[in-house]
């Protein structure tokens, strides 16, 4: 490294000129954390006493909340504690467990929306056989791997960018990313560049191509189908469609914020930038898949004559 100090921590640039406007951040950011704590464990434990609703979907829905907890949990703390800072230094193991918790929540959490995209294939276009198809070794092997590829991914990730030796330390944006990171180093990164865009192509295209198929299906099924197989595809997959275009946007935001200058671009929206994709998915989820849990579960107590 150029010198122990500068090798030693990182510093965010987005957080600078936010003057009295600080504390205006603090209490929207507290605000986004405690909503998202509470929205997301009230439906875990909802899911979990419930025992109507253990079923594949739910549990798939339950895997997705968990994610989203445990991103916020890791991350929003740091970004409360930044924001009243004086200065907006990190730590450089810190800033590699950050690496590692947003890379991870990503990967999860579109490798959770693939898995309900075929459980929706499934229940849609071969409702008979969803029991046999769908069972309980499945669910768990499904869930387990959603966890442990992309765990496994971005460990590989992280150990490649420790070894690295920066010349800088500026980093524009509120928290650190693979990338911004990546950008700083003055030693050869050609072996993470290399397994960064295989990784990147693998966990996007491959999943990309499950969610086209299993739309596709369910589409050829609904057209075929009568009005009532077509409500109940409308009624399971629009949270799903919702939630998986409320994400590629976060992530849209992600690139365009880590891969472009965004010095010209005013501070305020370069915060919001970075907050979207943590916040995005977190405190949308819980309110689409909730609404439809109300209504489902509505509709089961009126059908046993509760």
């Amino acid at each position: 490294m150029v010198n122990s100090t500068q090798g030693s921590y990182f510093t965010f640039s987005a957080y600078s000129h936010s003057g009295p406007m600080k504390h205006v951040f603090f209490f929207i950011v507290l605000l986004l954390y405690m909503l998202i704590v509470f929205a997301n464990l009230f439906l875990i434990v909802l899911i979990s006493v419930t025992r109507s609703l253990h079923e594949p979907m739910y549990v798939f829905m339950c895997s997705l909340f968990v994610n989203e907890l445990f991103c916020s949990m890791w991350l929003f703390p740091f970004l409360l504690v930044q924001i009243l800072s004086d200065t907006h230094n990190i730590s450089a193991s810190f800033c590699f467990l950050q690496i590692f918790c947003v890379y991870s929540y990503g990967s999860i959490e579109y490798a959770n929306l693939v898995i309900m995209a075929y459980d929706r294939y499934l229940a849609i276009c071969f409702p008979l056989q969803y029991n046999t198809r769908m069972t309980t070794y499945r669910v768990v092997v499904l869930i387990s791997l959603s966890w442990l590829f992309p765990f496994l991914g971005i460990i590989v990730v992280v150990s490649l960018i420790v070894p690295l030796q920066f010349c800088g330390n500026i980093i524009n944006k509120v928290y650190c990313d693979n990338y911004s990171t990546v950008k700083l180093a003055c030693s050869d990164t050609t072996i993470i560049n290399i397994y960064g865009i295989m990784y990147a192509s693998f966990i996007i295209s491959c999943p990309s191509c499950v969610i086209f198929y299993t739309y596709m299906q369910i589409l050829k099924v609904c057209f075929s189908g009568s009005k009532q197989t077509r409500q109940k595809a409308f009624n399971t997959c629009t949270p799903h469609l919702a939630s998986l275009l409320n994400f590629s946007c976060g992530a849209f935001f992600e690139i365009i914020q880590s891969r472009f200058n965004m010095s010209s671009v005013p501070n305020m929206l370069r915060i919001f930038l970075s907050l979207y994709f943590l916040t995005c998915q977190p405190l949308f989820n819980p309110v689409m898949y909730g609404l439809n849990i109300t209504k489902i579960r509505k509709f089961h107590i009126d059908c046993i004559g509760i």
